[in-house]
């Protein structure tokens, strides 16, 4: 990191160095602090006084100890290498740490973030003469057996290929291509660097048409989440959100999962880890980590760089977009986040807003969520990305009406909300499904019109079912449960079971841990089915209780724990003889009335 201003520290607060004699210095430049080197950066400069935040703890900090700024912002390193690491807020790598200098980072470490030793077969796909321009595709490198990494001409450099490197092997130092640009001659490599927290350019934001398919039912049929989208799940303490973001990353419709611990407990982001790489991708056969980058900023660590790690995050997220790949980023959690930045803007004794978070907390979310979207990417060729964010919340005592929760919700068109109650009961995953919404429904009915013809219809009898069931249930509180005659309490059944058998999920089951698509249509058309079947039994003179005793329900319970290849077939199985008892019953209803 080449050094240009000099300074000295005049003060220190916690976290926050000021400097003095910083002439010269910027905003967002990163600076290292005293003869520890404690990295930082700008955040302040009043004539040539700059406040430095640091990414360190700062004890044993002096007065007069010189700063030196960087003349660089903080930037993060992009090119092959980054599937499977594990980085802290200022893309440090942790493993390499813990493996040079032990398990705890020391002040003013410093290792890169991709291993300059490790050599790369690079293929070109670009010629001497022609003309280049940002986002073009210089070579491939096949990363992991799932990411051929698109080696591509930084955004912001131009011209005419002077030279190219031939089929080889290369590190990220060597240079692969030089291009002379309107400046001069520029060496290009397998990685370049850019600024966090600016965005990288694309051609044009592209409608959402293409849902992001979880394996989870509730979610992919009544609050599904389209590719390039944003979702909020918000739940109190005890709800599941981890549990529920740790298996979207798992089973997720991405080609790359970008996960952000950021403000988690440590424990909770090692058994993430040490679950991830034991695990693998069923339908592709590979290892869980082959596609996979963690942020890792967990609570004991500096809490200021808990601002920087979603910024990190996401860039990398801009990345592998403009290689042409869907993205999902793993945001947990933004209320450690933003209560990072409440920390920030106290010390710099900034007028605080609401719950004393500062008075641009929605401007910065809405810069960050801005930062999703299906896009054209920049470059001659044609090539769309998209970046989905699922944004977990963490409101204190489960209020869902707290800063960060409702302007979250003003930004996102999906939000799963994590009801206590349901968790309590051991329903899980916990989403409420009359509090949550997608707006998302309109824009995927195609999609789901292509894979059913009535996916949405079967999707809002299950929703209009569990509403009737809700409002009974409200009458027999008021009024007792003896009014009810077997036609509404056939709603209660119903939705019983379809509570039971088809939204309640187990997360650690080997089969029933991702529903497929295609099966998850056919156990709610079923299911429904079953719902019609009883209420025209009833109308035929049927009781309810030789209904619910018939050997077809039970076996309804087993259908999400059938495997997908089995499924099928035991699924018009169950078809048929659903209509051959429904049949029998009626049959016999109508002879003993006959009689």
């Amino acid at each position: 990191m080449s050094e240009t201003t000099v300074g000295t520290v005049s003060r220190i607060a916690g976290s926050f160095v000021t400097a003095k004699h910083m002439t010269g210095s910027r905003m967002f430049e990163l600076a290292k602090v005293g003869e520890a080197g404690i990295i930082g950066e700008i955040i302040r400069l009043e004539g040539d006084v700059a406040v430095i935040q640091a990414y360190e703890e700062t004890e044993g900090l002096k007065l007069g100890e010189k700063v030196f700024g960087t003349g660089k912002p903080l930037s993060v390193e992009l090119g092959p290498g980054l599937i499977g690491q594990i980085f802290d807020g200022v893309q440090r790598p942790l493993t390499v740490i813990s493996d040079t200098f032990g398990p705890l980072i020391q002040r003013g470490v410093e290792a890169p973030a991709l291993d300059r030793k490790k050599k790369w077969y690079f293929q070109p796909k670009m010629k001497k003469g022609i003309k280049a321009i940002g986002g073009d595709l210089l070579g491939i490198v096949q990363e992991t057996p799932l990411v051929k990494h698109g080696i591509i001409v930084p955004p912001n450099v131009g011209g005419v290929v002077e030279d190219i490197c031939s089929e080889g092997d290369y590190t990220i130092a060597d240079p692969i291509a030089e291009i002379r640009t309107a400046e001069g001659v520029k060496r290009l490599f397998l990685m370049h660097t850019w600024p966090v927290r600016r965005p990288r350019p694309y051609k044009a934001m592209l409608p959402l048409t293409m849902p992001l398919l979880s394996g989870q039912r509730i979610i992919d049929s009544f609050f599904p989440v389209a590719k390039g989208g944003i979702a909020a799940i918000t739940g109190g303490f005890g709800t599941g959100k981890t549990v529920v973001l740790q298996t979207l990353a798992i089973w997720i419709d991405a080609d790359i999962v970008i996960y952000i611990g950021c403000g988690e407990r440590g424990n909770e982001m090692a058994d993430v880890l040490e679950r991830f790489s034991k695990l693998k991708i069923t339908r592709l056969d590979q290892p869980l980590m082959s596609r996979t980058i963690f942020v890792a900023n967990v609570s004991n660590m500096p809490i200021v760089a808990r601002e920087a790690s979603i910024y990190t995050g996401i860039t990398l997220a801009e990345y592998y977009r403009d290689m042409g790949y869907n993205v999902a980023v793993m945001a947990d959690s933004t209320s450690r986040w933003a209560e990072a930045l409440r920390e920030i803007s106290g010390r710099l004794e900034e007028m605080p807003g609401e719950e004393g978070y500062p008075a641009y907390l929605a401007s910065r979310l809405a810069e960050f969520y801005a930062r999703a979207g299906h896009v054209q990417s920049i470059g001659s060729e044609e090539r769309e990305g998209s970046i989905t964010v699922l944004a977990a919340i963490s409101p204190p005592g489960g209020d869902f009406s707290e800063p960060v929760t409702t302007n979250t919700l003003r930004l996102a068109k999906v939000f799963w909300a994590l009801d206590f109650a349901l968790a309590h009961r051991r329903h899980f995953p916990a989403i409420n499904w009359f509090m949550s919404y997608s707006e998302y429904l309109h824009m995927l009915e195609p999609w789901f019109t292509n894979v059913e013809r009535d996916w949405q219809k079967l999707s809002e009898e299950a929703r209009t079912l569990l509403k009737e069931e809700e409002e009974l249930r409200e009458i027999v509180a008021l009024i007792g449960a003896e009014i009810l005659g077997d036609k509404q309490r056939s709603i209660f059944e119903a939705a019983k079971m379809l509570k039971e058998y088809f939204l309640l999920q187990n997360a650690f089951h080997p089969v029933d841990s991702y529903c497929p698509i295609d099966k998850t249509y056919r156990m709610l058309r079923t299911l429904l089915k079953f719902y019609k079947k009883t209420k025209t039994a009833i109308d035929s003179g049927v009781s309810l209780t030789k209904i619910l005793s018939l050997s077809v329900r039970e076996e309804l319970s087993r259908l999400k724990t059938i495997p997908s290849k089995e499924f099928n077939e035991a699924n018009l199985e169950l078809n048929r003889e659903m209509d051959e008892q429904f049949e029998k019953l009626i049959s016999e209803a109508s002879g003993s009335e006959s009689t």
